[in-house]
């Protein structure tokens, strides 16, 4: 098929370059001059694992290329794709004015026959906007479908390639039909191709979202409670999680949930419940949680000093909001830098993929690693806030000769405390009661959260 995706994102770079692995002559589109000469250098511009071989593999091949000419990119496609940003507003309702500029600009080049997909993740109603948009722009009804995306940053071929499920709303069997031919190759192992309106398409992607945030911020609230009452939150995670009913997905506590989706996607929801007059009491509780668990590392920092962080060296162990991804819009780590910095810490940070977008916000207000243990030398404490592979299996003697302290705060319990209070460490994790090292005159100090 002939395919255009207008927007070249994280979803629609990940969009275009899978269909194009599957035999499809894709086209992707963007306003970002400078940008789409990269591409069609396979210069990627974001992070992600094996997307960068996938694009040379394609581009190679002639079944992918990038555009900034809205004509080149639409005027043969049969399907277009819209993947532009949607982030929230000032009042947390999804801002659609990218996507407006989009449906206006292909307007004026859009075939008859072709069918515009809503990729970007949108208030329901949107696809009907579309259409009016559009009818009042080309004179004529036309094809207008929903198809949100269920992408993981860190893991988003994988799950393009081998989906749990296709959603997709359409107005007309046809349109279901194009649409289940293009995934096709996608579905071989009988996953379900989920047909519906595009209103109940659209709601489909922030329910998603939405269920899963209240799962995460659900689990923070217990393990705040668990440090409280001598509980351990691993093993009441554990005696819920053997339940069919409830599951071990997203039980898992930690600093809080960020990046491009989440966040605004519960607060989107929430927006259109109030439109709505319908109530948002559970949406708004979680995101309200998910602010406050962002707060947690800062907090455990200022309790384990007793308030005195002012000149002590703090290292940071991850960056990005999550694995497997150079992300870092709404990262609990960004929180915890400005918390520290307020304070006047000095802050060394490292991350595998991150470093670059962490020092392009904050210059030479940081100290920016060469590695987790360089990261280490003279610091008071260390603050793990992702959970990258790298981290989960450190030489802990080697840190303690680094440190000046051997302080760990675990915002993703990552390691055994038992093991780290024979090292001698005194560690602060999410949801269990700290333990604590000795001091060089054998005692043992309880200053911790």
């Amino acid at each position: 098929m002939q395919v255009a995706v207008v927007g070249t994102g994280y979803v629609g770079l990940v969009t275009g370059t899978c269909l194009a692995d599957s035999g499809n002559t894709v086209i992707c589109l963007d306003i970002d001059a400078k940008k789409v000469s990269a591409l069609n250098q396979s210069e990627i511009p974001i992070y992600e694992p094996g997307l960068e071989e996938m694009v040379q593999r394609n581009t190679a091949a002639g079944r992918l290329r990038f555009t900034t000419n809205a004509t080149e990119a639409i005027q043969q496609a049969e399907i277009i794709f819209i993947a532009v940003g949607t982030p929230a507003s000032n009042d947390g309702s999804a801002d659609l004015s990218a996507l407006w500029k989009v449906v206006d600009s292909i307007a004026a080049c859009l075939p008859e026959h072709a069918i515009v997909v809503t990729k970007s993740t949108v208030p329901v109603g949107t696809c009907a906007g579309i259409e009016r948009r559009l009818k009042e722009r080309t004179g004529r009804d036309c094809r207008v479908a929903s198809n949100p995306e269920f992408l993981k940053e860190g893991a988003a071929i994988d799950d393009f390639q081998k989906p749990d499920r296709v959603v997709v709303g359409v107005r007309t069997e046809a349109d279901g039909e194009v649409l289940r031919s293009l995934y096709r190759p996608f579905l071989r192992t009988e996953n379900p191709f989920l047909v519906m309106s595009p209103e109940s398409s659209e709601m489909t992607k922030y329910v998603a979202n939405a269920m899963l945030s209240t799962k995460i911020s659900f689990i923070n609230e217990v393990a705040n409670l668990c440090e409280r009452i001598e509980a351990d939150v691993d093993d009441v995670r554990r005696g819920i999680g053997h339940d069919s009913r409830i599951g071990f997905a997203f039980l898992f506590p930690g600093a809080g949930y960020g990046g491009s989706c989440f966040p605004k996607d519960v607060q989107a929801l929430a927006s259109l419940a109030k439109e709505n007059q319908s109530s948002s009491l559970i949406l708004s509780a979680v995101h309200e949680t998910n602010q406050k668990q962002k707060a947690i590392l800062g907090m455990k920092v200022e309790k384990h000093f007793a308030g005195d962080i002012k000149g002590r060296r703090v290292a940071i162990w991850g960056l990005a909001f999550k694995p497997r991804t150079d992300d870092i819009r709404d990262a609990p780590a960004i929180e915890l830098i400005d918390f520290l910095l307020s304070k006047g810490a000095h802050v060394a940070v490292f991350d595998p993929e991150a470093m670059e977008n962490v020092r392009s916000k904050y210059g030479d207000r940081l100290s920016y690693a060469s590695s987790g243990m360089d990261a280490l030398k003279d610091a008071d404490c260390l603050v793990v806030v992702t959970e990258w592979g790298d981290f989960r299996r450190p030489d802990f003697d080697a840190m303690a000769q680094h440190m000046k302290a051997r302080v760990i705060i675990d915002g993703r319990n990552l390691y055994e405390p038992k093991e780290l209070k024979r090292r001698g460490f005194t560690y602060h994790c999410i949801g269990k009661q700290p333990v604590f090292g000795a001091s060089e005159d054998g005692r043992c100090t309880k200053t911790g959260m």
